[in-house]
């Protein structure tokens, strides 16, 4: 039966690439978790440019249950943008992010919600006993969250874990852009909102293959310099610049005064210094990298909110009522 866009409770939104051997076995766990829990749901897919039947699949169920409501993109934008369409065309008052793969379990969304109505803003998943491999997954997520939790002032186990829930209201607020979905939780604390963690389930992927690798921990470990940079010096970059600006002022006063001093006890020439001249050069070239960075994301961050682009296109809405030339159509 359709539940009207207006009275929605919950929006799940699951991101999906190549996912057709799963598609109608996880639309039928959430169906079967979540009716019992009398609350008027849809289901928002958004297939970010699928190459297989994942959206023939998706649009039967969509003619069979109005609550499924598909985003469909020209391509392939990624998890990031998959998930900023989530939320521009959910219209719950509760959003849930899941993985399409299986590997979360539906039945955890009922805990979500009960700390939801307990008065939290985010519920973040803890894949405490997570069915991942251990060299190339499990050991660079946990070095990499132990960072991200030291860096950020957010202490979470698992900030890549997908199955999250946030009311609308706090994660409406938040720009999503780049490869920033995994940093969701971090940019609603600047909002001021309540989080916590909980264990949650997880399962080994059964069907398809993972678009995940270690590389991304790398991308990760970039994109921690920009939220960091934007949740500490946005409103005050001087002390950023600034800084850099001094310490490279003691570095080049504290190079010079030892180029005099092996000149003036050791005879070496000051103009034939290697020493010198490779620190110089290789620190003001990484500064300038690093702050022409700092730079490029500002103005990605202005160039997305002043002129409210979306990251994403999107070729076709299933089941979901809003004019044809808004978010990318």
């Amino acid at each position: 039966m359709a539940v009207k866009q207006t009275s929605t409770y919950l929006s799940i939104v699951l991101p999906v690439y190549n996912e057709e051997e799963n598609i109608n076995l996880q639309y039928k766990r959430i169906v079967d978790t979540v009716s019992p829990l009398k609350k008027n749901f849809e289901m928002v897919f958004v297939d970010d440019g699928s190459m297989d039947r994942s959206f023939e699949l998706l649009s039967d169920l969509a003619k069979k249950d109005k609550r499924v409501k598909i985003v469909r993109f020209r391509r392939n934008f990624g998890q990031t943008a998959a998930m900023a369409a989530g939320i521009d065309y959910s219209s719950g008052k509760v959003i849930v992010f899941m993985d399409s793969d299986l590997q979360n379990e539906p039945a955890d969304i009922k805990k979500l919600l009960d700390k939801i109505e307990e008065g939290y803003d985010v519920v973040s998943g803890w894949r405490f006993h997570r069915k991942d491999k251990l060299i190339s997954r499990k050991i660079p997520s946990r070095i990499a969250n132990k960072i991200i939790s030291k860096v950020t002032g957010v202490s979470l186990h698992d900030l890549g874990c997908s199955l999250k829930a946030y009311r609308s209201d706090v994660l409406k607020k938040v720009k999503l852009y780049g490869e920033m979905h995994r940093f969701i939780p971090i940019h609603a604390s600047m909002v001021g909102a309540k989080i916590i963690e909980i264990p949650v389930g997880h399962h080994p992927r059964q069907f398809g293959q993972s678009k995940y690798g270690i590389k991304r921990t790398f991308k990760v470990m970039l994109d921690l310099m920009t939220v960091k940079f934007l949740s500490s010096f946005s409103t005050k970059p001087i002390y950023l610049y600034g800084g850099v600006g001094l310490f490279m002022f003691f570095l080049s006063f504290t190079c010079g005064t030892a180029t005099i001093l092996m000149k003036y006890f050791s005879g070496y020439y000051m103009t034939g210094n290697p020493f010198l001249l490779l620190t110089v050069m290789f620190f003001i070239l990484g500064g300038v990298m690093i702050l022409m960075g700092i730079q490029s994301e500002i103005l990605i961050r202005i160039y997305h909110e002043a002129q409210n682009v979306r990251p994403y296109h999107v070729r076709g809405l299933t089941n979901i009522k809003v004019p044809k030339d808004s978010y990318g159509i």
